[in-house]
């Protein structure tokens, strides 16, 4: 049997959740990056005026390039901070000293996918007025 096998089973489980939250934010920004795509085949079909759409086009355009490729850089960066903090949450758990608990890297990542959800939806809140 593994010594500490519960710690190290749920190191693993704690890091295959990060790493889905990570391809989550990842294809979430692939979807806010070719949103222009859909709003361009939607006015095509609904036969939409040309004057509005072109302020569709400029709107998403807008809004997708920009805000996708955020989203999907904060994805990789969860990524790869999922899989620091595996590593090193291993390494505490094969150390046979007390150790505290840590939160800042989590807290800083939680903070930075908040805020650019806000900026994400500044534009929509703007076309809404």
């Amino acid at each position: 049997m593994i010594k500490s096998y519960t710690d190290h089973a749920a190191n693993e489980r704690t890091f295959l959740a990060w790493l889905r939250t990570g391809v989550a934010v990842i294809a979430f920004g692939f979807l806010i990056d070719r949103f222009d795509l859909f709003v361009i085949t939607m006015s095509n079909a609904l036969s939409v005026q040309p004057e509005h759409r072109a302020e569709l086009e400029s709107m998403s355009s807008k809004l997708g390039h920009g805000t996708g490729l955020w989203f999907i850089l904060v994805g990789i960066i969860l990524i790869v901070a999922a899989m620091v903090r595996f590593v090193r949450t291993r390494a505490l758990i094969l150390d046979q000293e007390i150790h505290t608990a840590g939160f800042m890297m989590e807290f800083v990542l939680a903070v930075v996918l908040a805020a650019l959800i806000v900026v994400a939806s500044i534009p929509l809140l703007v076309s809404a007025l």
